[in-house]
């Protein structure tokens, strides 16, 4: 308890001997030629203004080219939103020199607190671009009363530069889905680094284009297609065009779980059928869907009781044949390719359309499919992603551009690096 009436003690004599300024000084982390003039506090405004200065006779460097010890040509003032002091909007103002280059002419030179061209602060904009991971942007801008748009700029300044800076020359194996952007139809194509893992291009679209154009930015950032060896997606045609136009050279898996989506679905279309003559399979469809060990008791005691009524389920053969295609899954690449033929024949003569039509389906992507056993990649990760990006744009209830969403894409899954104090 002394010890800490002391060093209260210690820090109001410190305030009392230090004026104003330099406390504002020390807290903004000011060195030479800058200095704080003087500040003063509006209550009904609510609002701090810290004015700065450089010292008389103070040379610049030229922020084009360079050159140093450059006099001063005259200045012009600026202001920048800082962080809030307590719960009052805190502003630095400032004459800043303008110098005269040889080489560039006048040039109006670097602040230490600021981007050049920003009304806000480093820390400001630190702040914001933490918040932004977590908070729709609108309520930032309510928080921080600011104009969301102006909030925007920053974020989309910061994504740019971060994916200015990053280099892809390590990638090799990549996984894309599409997301949607909006209801309806649109979407956005994502590509991930699965040994980052994280988003290295996101694009508008989900055709065979996105792919030539995650090609293009990859090469742009120090990647190459030859070292590009796995890539996984779902069996659409326009992502394996995509691949085979631009990727021939890499091993192209199917994904499991888009792999799986598709005997279920086949197992559900069959259900569905059924269920105009046997209404007790009702309300059933998860039951039929989930694993056997991931089922409630509940649904247990409904899948037991339709099993062991003796009905002879179309849906029951179904779903026997489903579980009998995951557990290929858990075999060698040798196995699985012996399994996977006898599961087609068996497949092929159920009688069950829709799982006639499932395996046809497999078969037409027969290489694909066996790859996994080689590969053992998944989209996984992005489908986690993807989870975040959903759960992002709910609580923003939407963005007004996909331009907003693909930055949002970014700064939620790229791991990008902005240089920002913290």
């Amino acid at each position: 308890m002394g010890k800490s009436c002391h060093v209260l003690g210690s820090f109001g004599m410190l305030s009392a001997i230090m004026r104003d300024t330099d406390l504002f000084q020390l807290a903004l982390g000011l060195s030479s030629p800058w200095e704080v003039q003087s500040s003063s506090f509006d209550p009904d405004k609510k609002r701090l203004d810290i004015n700065l200065h450089f010292i008389r006779g103070s040379t610049f460097t030229c922020p084009d080219c360079g050159q140093t010890a450059l006099k001063v040509h005259d200045t012009v003032p600026k202001t920048w939103r800082h962080l809030n002091f307590f719960q009052h909007e805190a502003y630095l103002t400032a004459k800043v020199a303008r110098i005269k280059c040889k080489n560039c002419g006048v040039r109006l030179v670097d602040v230490p607190w600021a981007r050049p061209g920003s009304g806000f602060t480093l820390l400001f904009e630190a702040l914001v671009m933490a918040l932004a991971k977590a908070m729709p942007v609108k309520t930032i801008a309510e928080h921080v009363g600011e104009h969301d748009t102006r909030l925007w700029r920053m974020i989309h300044h910061y994504v740019d530069k971060g994916r200015a800076e990053v280099d892809y020359s390590e990638v090799q194996e990549v996984g894309f889905d599409e997301t949607s952007s909006k209801r309806g139809h649109d979407y956005v194509s994502l590509f991930v680094d699965l040994d980052g893992p994280d988003v290295i291009f996101a694009t508008e679209g989900k055709d065979s284009s996105t792919v030539t154009c995650f090609k293009e930015d990859l090469i742009a950032h120090g990647g190459s297609e030859e070292n590009i060896k796995q890539m996984c997606c779902d069996m659409s045609p326009a992502f394996i065009k995509g691949v085979a136009d631009n990727f021939p050279d890499a091993e192209l898996t199917f994904d499991k779980f888009h792999i799986m989506k598709v005997v279920n679905e086949a197992v559900d279309q069959v259900r569905r059928e059924e269920q105009k003559k046997h209404p007790e399979l009702a309300r059933s469809r998860y039951v039929w869907l989930k694993n056997p060990q991931n089922l409630t008791k509940k649904q247990t005691d409904k899948l037991d009781s339709l099993t062991l009524k003796k009905l002879n389920l179309k849906t029951s053969r179904a779903y026997h044949i489903k579980l009998n295609f995951q557990e290929i899954f858990n075999q060698s690449y040798d196995a699985a390719e012996r399994l996977l033929k006898k599961w087609f024949f068996w497949a092929t003569h159920s009688r069950l359309q829709p799982v006639i039509d499932a395996a046809y389906t497999i078969k037409r992507h027969w290489n694909g499919v066996l790859q996994w056993f080689k590969s053992q990649i998944t989209n996984g990760i992005l489908e986690g992603i993807n989870s975040l990006i959903q759960a992002a744009k709910a609580r923003a209830r939407g963005y007004r551009t996909t331009r907003n969403l693909i930055a949002m894409i970014y700064l939620i899954g790229g791991k990008l690096k902005f240089g920002l104090p913290t």
